[in-house]
């Protein structure tokens, strides 16, 4: 059924949505498999997804609708989300944890990369 794809996404992709996902559900409160769960979510886990989904965009420069692929949304839903981030940020919290969470990831993948002895 057409309602049922999903777009293929590279493990990377998932591995760097997995941490904005966690970064954002150890500031919020939010468990992290509600984030990532289909269908209609409570509104702490669905402003923590919206949080995340913008994260991943800035963060990372992610298209929306690559945002969209790896959270398993369509392209208008990430940009709605966006956009209630960005009129978030307009208050000093939001913008302060967000300044922050980007601050981490910055600090995670401008660092080297280590090759894991096999």
């Amino acid at each position: 059924m057409l309602e049922d794809y999903r777009a293929p996404v590279a493990e990377e992709d998932r591995t760097k949505a997995g941490l904005a996902v966690h970064l954002v559900a150890a500031r919020t409160g939010a468990r992290p498999e509600r984030i990532t769960s289909r269908g209609r979510l409570d509104p702490l886990s669905a402003r923590a997804r919206w949080l995340a989904m913008y994260l991943s965009h800035i963060a990372f420069g992610w298209t929306l609708e690559r945002v969209g692929h790896v959270f398993g949304m369509n392209r208008t839903t990430v940009s709605a989300a966006c956009r209630w981030v960005e009129d978030e940020r307009d208050g000093r919290a939001v913008d302060e944890l967000l300044d922050q969470l980007e601050a981490c990831i910055s600090g995670l993948y401008g660092a080297p990369t280590w090759e894991m002895p096999r």
